[in-house]
């Protein structure tokens, strides 16, 4: 029986400096804040150059800084010093109509071409993909030439900006500024994008 007490004494002393050396353990831990290294977030698509043009869609991807570009990440070229503005607006699925929050900031192209009278006008009509899928390519391609022609017109009409110092081309949904999977996506895509300058002389 001694014996037997013996091993059973063992035991329970043991256990007993098991849990007196494990509770000083828990109770550090529990009072120790433990410090986690800064979270910093990646993009998915890196803009190398920081021209605000993500480099998948980035046909010019090593542009200079403080360098005027186009929606391509590519300088524009023949800008002067005087006029440089930029203009986007963006549209309902299948529809060429500009909304009324996009007509204060055309008013102030407007008022800015008149005031530069050699000041010229770039303007870019888009299509989302959606838009591509749903129609022909040739009714899409027409959409978006009606967004540009939108703009035109606008500032033809109401700020009698002459024709010849205003240029419009189609790009259809070939040159995306987001993902097409998503209608927030998509919603961007549809637009129009405008750069008044002055061309150097």
């Amino acid at each position: 029986m001694s014996t037997k007490l013996s091993i059973v004494m063992t035991g329970m002393l043991g256990v007993l400096a098991l849990t007196g050396c494990q509770t000083p353990l828990k109770s550090t831990a529990l009072n120790q804040s433990i410090e986690e290294p800064p979270i910093t977030l990646v993009p998915d698509t890196p803009d190398s150059d920081g021209d605000g043009v993500l480099d998948d869609i980035d046909e010019c991807p090593a542009t200079p800084w403080k360098v005027i570009i186009d929606e391509a990440g590519c300088p524009i070229a023949g800008i002067g010093v005087g006029l440089k503005m930029e203009y986007r607006a963006f549209f309902d699925k299948d529809s060429s109509e500009l909304l009324p929050k996009y007509q204060a900031e055309l008013d102030k192209v407007g008022m800015k071409l008149q005031e530069y009278k050699t000041a010229i006008i770039w303007i870019e009509g888009h299509n989302s993909k959606t838009e591509i899928d749903s129609v022909s390519i040739d009714k899409a391609n027409a959409l978006a030439e009606d967004r540009a022609d939108k703009i035109k017109n606008y500032l033809i009409s109401k700020y009698s900006i002459d024709s010849e110092r205003i240029t419009t081309t189609e790009y259809g949904a070939r040159r995306p500024i987001a993902p097409s999977d998503s209608e927030e996506g998509n919603m961007l895509n549809r637009r129009v994008y405008a750069i008044a300058f002055e061309p150097e002389e």
